[in-house]
């Protein structure tokens, strides 16, 4: 559970913004932006904020009150916290736990949302206090949880706050977001991000930005991992590329482990592939520019376009209940299908 008040810099206006409105916040929140720029920090400073007894001048949580030990502890009896796993430890943005486990949950299930109406029966632990809902990400509600998440928010408990956490809103159901007032997060702008990276001694920020597509969370837990860089390493390749050898290094290039994260690198690799064949612009790797100079040459554009949308549809699958690794180790081979080696 967040221990500080870390909002980070590009969120102070919105933070500012919703505190004059402390005194008359909805009953639902939906915070909603792209995923890596510090949303759900921002959703536990503000629900921390909202349960403390003696609030700093900026309006943030003092950290030193019963209610604020309790927060951070997690064991604050008027807050709770939903997610796919129900894993409050190393909660970020980009996912609700950095745990691997035998198969981890991508849905918020029906029966979470039961043991939340039995939370929600019982009276506040303080006397005209609130109770604060947190739920991240909010697109993870299936269809069932997400219609009896419905009638709680469309009758709501008195003195309750609900925060939803979305990195895709158009995933909602259109009832839900109609019921909740929508708080956009901004992007920081690239200035901003490479500064705060800076600051957090990354190396080649720039880069690592650019290739998170301009979300510095995301950016930072890439240069935390160097998952990216071996990656690019091994598809520099081209046509020598030993499919059977680097399916399980993509697959366990990142903490996530996941073939969502091998599959988007692949995806960014290609894209500046195209780009290059095209146009001889770098967005992702600029920093293998030789690399993917050498290989425009050999690569068949027809063949690239091609790989190109079966990764799309290979994306769309990522979390059906596959071999993974066999099927990455048919989608590396495609890659390698691509070079003319007459070339």
């Amino acid at each position: 559970m967040n221990s500080s008040n870390s909002l980070y810099p590009w969120q102070q206006p919105t933070w500012q913004r919703i505190r004059t409105m402390r005194s008359k916040l909805p009953h639902a929140l939906l915070i909603s932006g792209k995923a890596g720029i510090g949303k759900l920090e921002f959703a536990q400073n503000l629900a921390k904020s909202l349960l403390c007894i003696h609030l700093e001048s900026a309006g943030a949580a003092c950290n030193l009150c019963s209610n604020c030990t309790w927060f951070n502890e997690g064991t604050h009896p008027d807050f709770r916290l939903i997610n796919p796993d129900q894993d409050t430890d190393n909660v970020t943005d980009e996912a609700p736990s950095t745990k691997k486990t035998a198969k981890k949950s991508v849905v918020i299930k029906i029966e979470q949302i039961r043991e939340l109406n039995q939370f929600l029966a019982l009276s506040n632990h303080q006397h005209n206090g609130l109770r604060i809902v947190l739920m991240c990400p909010a697109e993870a509600l299936n269809l069932a949880s997400a219609n009896a998440l419905l009638k709680m928010l469309e009758e709501p408990p008195q003195s309750t706050i609900f925060l939803l956490v979305s990195h895709q809103p158009q995933r909602l159901l259109p009832t839900i977001i109609s019921r909740c007032q929508v708080v956009d997060m901004p992007m920081p702008s690239e200035s901003e991000a490479v500064d705060w990276l800076k600051n957090q001694g990354v190396k080649h920020a720039t880069s690592q930005l650019s290739y998170a597509g301009g979300s510095p969370l995301l950016a930072l837990k890439q240069a935390e991992e160097g998952a990216w860089i071996s990656l690019a390493q091994s598809l520099s390749a081209g046509v020598k590329l030993n499919p059977f050898t680097s399916a399980p290094l993509f697959l366990g290039a990142s903490l996530s482990a996941s073939m969502d994260f091998a599959l988007t690198a692949l995806q960014k690799w290609c894209c500046d592939l195209l780009s290059y064949k095209l146009s001889e612009q770098v967005r992702y790797h600029v920093e293998y520019t030789s690399a993917l100079q050498a290989l425009s040459k050999s690569v068949n554009l027809n063949l690239l376009l091609d790989f190109n949308t079966e990764l799309i549809y290979a994306k769309k699958m990522a979390n059906h209940p596959l071999n993974n690794e066999l099927q990455l180790e048919n989608i590396l081979l495609r890659y390698t299908q691509l070079f003319d080696i007459k070339r």
